[in-house]
C-alpha cells in the first residue's frame, strides 16, 4: 500500500507543479525509499515514448526494421534518464544541495511522466491533420510547457536559482541529444 501511495503522491505532485503550484514539491517525499520508488516513473513513461515513436512513423512512414528502432529508442531513453540521474547526484554536492537530491530526483522522475504526456498532446493536432501552423504551435506550446515544468520543478526541489535550474535542464537535453546522435552514428 505504501508503494501505491508513493506513486499517487508523485503523480499528484507533478500535476500540481505542471499547473504552477509550488506545493507540488512537498507532496513528493524525499526519503530514500520514496526516491527509489520514484524510478517507477520510467515504466509510466514508456507508453509515451512508444506513442511518440509511432506518431513519428505515422508522419514519415514505417521504417524497414521497426523492432530494432523501437529497442534503440528505449535504450536511449533509459540510458539518458540514468545518465542525468548520475550527473545530478554528482553535481548536487557542488551546488551545495546534496541533502535535497533525494526529493529533487523523485520530483524530477514524476514530472517526466507529465512531460511525456504533454509532448504527446502537442503532437496530436498534426497527427489528426490540423493545418501546419496550428500543429506546430501546439507542439511548440506543449514542448515549452514540458521544459518549463522541468525547470520549475528543478528550481523548487533543489532550491536553486533560475539560471542554475536552466543549466540543469539544458544538461538533461544535451545528454539526450548526444545519446541520440551517437546511436544514429552507430546504428545508421
Amino acid at each position: 500500500m505504501k508503494a501505491l501511495a508513493t506513486v499517487a503522491a508523485g503523480l499528484q505532485g507533478a500535476l500540481r507543479l505542471a499547473s504552477g503550484r509550488a506545493d507540488g514539491v512537498i507532496l513528493v517525499s524525499g526519503d530514500r525509499d520514496s526516491a527509489t520508488r520514484s524510478f517507477w516513473a520510467i515504466a509510466f513513461c514508456i507508453p509515451s515514448v512508444v506513442c511518440r515513436l509511432l506518431m513519428s512513423w505515422a508522419e514519415v512512414g514505417m521504417p524497414a526494421d521497426p523492432a530494432h528502432l523501437m529497442g534503440r529508442e528505449m535504450m536511449i531513453f533509459i540510458l539518458g534518464w540514468l545518465v542525468f540521474v548520475e550527473a545530478t547526484h554528482f553535481l548536487a554536492p557542488t551546488l551545495g544541495r546534496a541533502e535535497r537530491w533525494g526529493r529533487f530526483i523523485a520530483v524530477w522522475n514524476w514530472c517526466n511522466v507529465v512531460e511525456g504526456v504533454l509532448v504527446i498532446i502537442g503532437g496530436l493536432p498534426g497527427l489528426l491533420g490540423a493545418p501546419s501552423v496550428i500543429a506546430e504551435a501546439c507542439e511548440l506550446v506543449t514542448i515549452g510547457w514540458a521544459l518549463w515544468l522541468e525547470w520549475y520543478a528543478t528550481r523548487l526541489a533543489f532550491g536553486i536559482g533560475a539560471a542554475t535550474a536552466g543549466g540543469l535542464v539544458l544538461l538533461d537535453q544535451l545528454i539526450g541529444i548526444l545519446l541520440a546522435t551517437v546511436a544514429m552514428a552507430i546504428g545508421g
